[in-house]
């Protein structure tokens, strides 16, 4: 009698996944330890000290808006979006240092734009990647234990961190994978970038933007890139954005800093590439990261805007603490 043969494929893993965690999705420059090197020995950390105005925030009505669709920014990464009733804090950072140590590494250097005390229970948090500056020990630990019905959605491998400071919902997501939740969804999307926290977990975990999708109106909320064709796909697989979160600093010097953190030009193609009806600028005059001055990428934005014949209103730069009313009709 003639035997059976069965057997089971193995499932094909994404092209992103690799034996020892993730790369991008589009070919570009890699640094390894001699050019880190180069750029911290060029480095000028100290640079012209630039006052930034803390704007006149209003805690009272965040507190108690549930209809008016607002963006604040409280700093760097970090924005408060309200939405279709709900409370969206994006990389949460309220503490003094972007870094593993709370006496050295980048220091805040403006106004914190909004306190803990202060922010409205949040009801969704996104955590784009794993890096100091983007998801900070204290600030998660305090959300965990005041907040604890919050939902926090995160890329692959960020869970047990998050489950080990008490964090009661985590969900997990790859690239293009969706999460629903009440009134909203949530789907991470590819950008071009890294995660690490050490000098041996490179590309361990996952790094990703986010689209929120509430009130049907779609939130790009870009975490930190480089540019790539990843913005175009975004568009491609998920429509237009109707508002964009899109980093504009930390961009210099170009040789290094180019495959993972856009300048101002780039995020205005980031801004042509999803079709954003509006955008607002991060990922500047909050920590000293890089070689540009504090207060150059609004500079080099307005450049940019103006060559490519986009009103400057369509992408608005905030101060800290700044909250501002979206126009989200079409």
């Amino acid at each position: 009698m003639a035997r059976s043969l069965s057997f089971t494929l193995a499932p094909v893993k994404p092209k992103h996944h690799t034996r020892r965690g993730f790369r991008n999705n589009y070919a570009h420059d890699r640094h390894g330890l001699k050019s880190l090197l180069k750029f911290l020995w060029g480095w000028d950390r100290t640079g012209a000290k630039v006052d930034f105005p803390l704007a006149q925030g209003d805690p009272g009505f965040l507190a108690a808006n549930r209809t008016r669709p607002t963006v604040t920014w409280i700093g760097h990464a970090t924005f408060l979006v309200q939405i279709g009733g709900l409370n969206v804090l994006t990389d949460p950072h309220f503490t003094r240092r972007a870094s593993p140590l709370d006496w050295a590494g980048p220091e805040r250097v403006a106004p914190l734009g909004l306190s803990l005390r202060n922010l409205p229970a949040p009801d969704v948090v996104l955590i784009s990647h794993n890096h100091y500056d983007h998801l900070d020990d204290a600030s998660v630990r305090w959300l965990a234990k005041h907040h604890p019905k919050a939902v926090f959605v995160v890329p692959l491998g960020l869970r047990r961190w998050l489950q080990r400071r008490h964090v009661a919902n985590v969900v997990e997501l790859d690239w293009w994978q969706r999460h629903d939740g009440h009134d909203f969804g949530v789907t991470a999307v590819p950008v071009q970038h890294f995660s690490g926290r050490s000098h041996n977990d490179r590309n361990a975990t996952l790094w990703c933007g986010f689209v929120l999708e509430a009130a049907q109106r779609k939130v790009l909320f870009a975490g930190d890139t480089g540019y790539s064709k990843d913005f175009a796909d975004i568009r491609e697989r998920l429509g237009a954005m109707d508002l964009a979160l899109l980093p504009i600093g930390a961009y210099a010097p170009r040789w290094f800093m180019r495959a993972m953190h856009v300048n101002p030009a780039e995020a205005v193609r980031i801004h042509q590439d999803v079709g954003s009806r509006q955008s607002v600028a991060m990922h500047w005059g909050t920590f000293r990261l890089t070689e540009e001055p504090l207060d150059e990428p609004p500079k080099e934005l307005a450049k940019a805007l103006a060559a490519a014949n986009i009103p400057p209103e369509q992408f608005w730069v905030l101060q800290h603490g700044e909250t501002r009313t979206v126009d989200l009709l079409r």
